[in-house]
């Protein structure tokens, strides 16, 4: 019995063409139940065009993150497997393809795409801060968590509805190092995570600052290893959890947001 597909698209000012482009693509080479753009704080007209598409569109007026955006999207979802992409179509369709069969026909329980595989195709690399910054991100990545792969911040991830019901309770942070907490969650609770080399391609006009979103994710990063080896009880590390005032999960903070 086939599994039932959901993607989502986290979208903050994103190109209307390639994102209409790209919503028809996934429609045509994927054939997902459910395709649902996540909209942070949109321009005036945007909604209306984009609810065109054969897509859920859900905007909110403010910036959320792309962590909070994917987070809501999932919630939502009521498929077997649950996906991601970045909006600006850097993963091409074909590649997301193969990174939802790593889940669907592979058998891993979450499949991540790579742009630094040694079998990926880079098409367009990013820009010389942007890249080097990235590469070592991905080496100290590496070292301080598990599961060890090349790359852990690549737009195009997937998961079964399992994972997801075991991970959303453990996931707090709402920007980009959403992806490298995930992981983390996912490795120290015992799912199998598989890489996926894909084509990727940069796209210009990135709202991403290079250096600022670097420091957040160095931050992310050494929270995500706190988290992990405090399900596993490895350490100080359950004792240091336990003396903190308890902090409100990316989901709890959705679902106070829908009550608000």
């Amino acid at each position: 019995m086939s599994r039932t597909v959901g993607v989502v698209l986290p979208a903050y000012r994103p190109d209307l063409g390639a994102l209409e482009r790209y919503v028809r693509a996934i429609r045509d080479g994927l054939d997902p139940a459910a395709v649902r753009i996540e909209l942070d704080a949109p321009r005036e007209g945007v909604v209306d065009r984009l609810e065109a598409l054969p897509a859920t569109v859900n905007a909110v007026p403010r910036r959320r993150g792309k962590g909070a955006a994917i987070t809501a999207g999932f919630e939502a979802l009521s498929t077997d497997v649950l996906a991601f992409a970045d909006a600006d179509a850097s993963t091409p369709v074909t590649s997301l393809v193969d990174v939802v069969e790593g889940v669907t026909a592979d058998g891993a329980d979450v499949a991540v795409g790579s742009r630094r595989h040694p079998d990926a195709q880079v098409a367009d690399h990013q820009t010389f801060a942007r890249r080097h910054l990235g590469d070592a991100f991905a080496w100290l990545a590496r070292r301080l968590v598990e599961p060890p792969l090349y790359d852990y911040q690549c737009g195009a991830k997937a998961l079964t509805r399992e994972v997801w019901t075991g991970v959303r309770e453990h996931l707090y942070e709402p920007g980009f190092a959403w992806d490298i907490e995930l992981l983390a969650i996912a490795a120290a609770l015992g799912y199998r995570v598989a890489e996926v080399p894909v084509r990727w391609e940069d796209q210009p006009g990135s709202t991403v600052s290079p250096v600022a979103t670097s420091l957040r994710l160095a931050r992310g990063l050494v929270l995500s290893r706190h988290r992990a080896k405090t399900i596993k009880r490895e350490g100080v590390y359950p004792l240091l959890d336990a003396a903190g005032a308890p902090e409100p999960t990316l989901v709890d903070r959705l679902h106070a947001d829908v009550e608000d």
